[in-house]
């Protein structure tokens, strides 16, 4: 079974049954009926257009929901206008469905929690960890976020700033190798760019496009994973880099400096740097710092502390991250390496396995798992 088609397909006939009258709620748990229907049947028997199989599935599954709830809106008379099978329109609505997703009677963090379960795809443990909240919390967020749009009309959509924030979540978790959205969150942001001209817009796709240049070099052949010092940085797309760092000055010369032109800022001073010892720490530590103030995320003094640790010696850094909360995801794995950095292989090879035991997906637990045993290695080896 080709999930990725499945994933790619799933906006479109999500955006055909709100079109053709079915509030969000209810079309999304039927598209989400017609994908298991499609996990079941097609291996057996592939369906020679996939997306028109699962409007029609979908818009069945819809129907059979509607006429066992007779108290809503009196469905039972699109009963007969169920569309007969055949190829799907090939319209684009999934950026539409992200601003749909960012209504007004949403909280903005409901808003992208929706979004990015509905229309992007993503589990309801892979948002959870994006917001460094509970599974459980998530699931009841997202629950209460379809009750309340279960009963609205979409005809108000969202502003920027949601759906920009749905778009970023989307590339991190495309970018970390669970799910390969980031090609998709890029398409759509230049989708943005051009309808809307606002220099976040213009940053977040800076950010996008400098990240993604560097995917081909982030990881080795057997699949382990490849710290940005030792990457290859003859296998980046300097293109990509380019047309990147382009953006974000025209960006930046607006002077509306936001989160994610600083973020675009800091990725290309990486991505200037012809190698990592030749990296301008300094000025990344300034970065941070102006993240800091406009963001207050914990993460972002996290990186700062790799950073400071960086520019100033690994004491500094650890100094740094002594100040924030050791839960934070993510926080050993930077304690091992400043300690490492230091010369303290025990602390740093203790730290590094605890690291791997706590990392958000296998091929981080294999990184931080190599890291502890090539420090153990070396100090019993005389």
């Amino acid at each position: 079974m080709d999930e990725a088609l499945l994933r790619s397909l799933t906006p479109g006939v999500l955006g055909i049954l709100v079109r053709r009258g079915a509030d969000f709620a209810a079309a999304e748990d039927a598209v989400q009926e017609a994908l298991v229907e499609a996990v079941r049947t097609w291996p057996a028997d592939p369906p020679r257009d996939p997306k028109g199989w699962l409007v029609t599935v979908a818009w069945r599954r819809f129907l059979d929901a509607t006429r066992a709830d007779s108290a809503r809106r009196r469905r039972e008379d699109l009963v007969d206008e169920e569309p007969p099978p055949g190829a799907a329109p090939a319209v684009d609505d999934t950026l539409q469905l992200y601003f749909l997703c960012a209504h007004p009677s949403l909280t903005p963090s409901s808003a992208v929690a929706l979004t990015l379960r509905a229309v992007g795809g993503l589990t309801t443990r892979q948002i959870a960890q994006a917001y460094l909240v509970p599974e459980a919390t998530m699931a009841q967020r997202i629950s209460r976020a379809k009750r309340t749009v279960s009963d609205v009309r979409f005809d108000r959509p969202g502003d920027v700033a949601t759906v920009l924030r749905v778009l970023y979540l989307v590339f991190n978790e495309g970018y970390s190798g669970d799910v390969d959205l980031a090609a998709e969150a890029i398409r759509l942001t230049r989708q943005l760019a051009a309808r809307v001209d606002h220099p976040e817009v213009a940053g977040l796709l800076a950010l996008m496009l400098i990240h993604h240049a560097r995917r081909g070099s982030r990881t080795a052949s057997d699949g382990s994973l490849v710290p940005l010092a030792e990457q290859d940085r003859g296998k980046w797309d300097t293109a990509a880099i380019a047309e990147g760092v382009r953006i974000l000055q025209a960006a930046l010369a607006r002077d509306r400096l936001g989160e994610f032109q600083a973020q675009a800022a800091v990725a290309a001073l990486h991505a200037d740097a012809p190698t990592a010892e030749r990296t301008d720490w300094v000025q990344i530590v300034e970065w941070y710092d102006e993240l800091a103030l406009l963001t207050d995320s914990p993460v972002v003094r996290l990186n700062r502390a790799v950073a400071v640790g960086e520019a100033d010696g690994p004491r500094a850094g650890l100094a740094a991250l002594a100040a924030l909360d050791e839960a934070l995801p993510r926080h050993t794995a930077v304690a091992a390496y400043l300690h490492e950095r230091d010369g303290d292989v025990v602390t740093a090879a203790r730290l590094y396995a605890e690291a791997a035991l706590k990392a958000p997906n296998l091929a981080e637990r294999d990184h931080l798992t190599r890291q502890a045993a090539r420090l153990n290695t070396a100090r019993r080896s005389p």
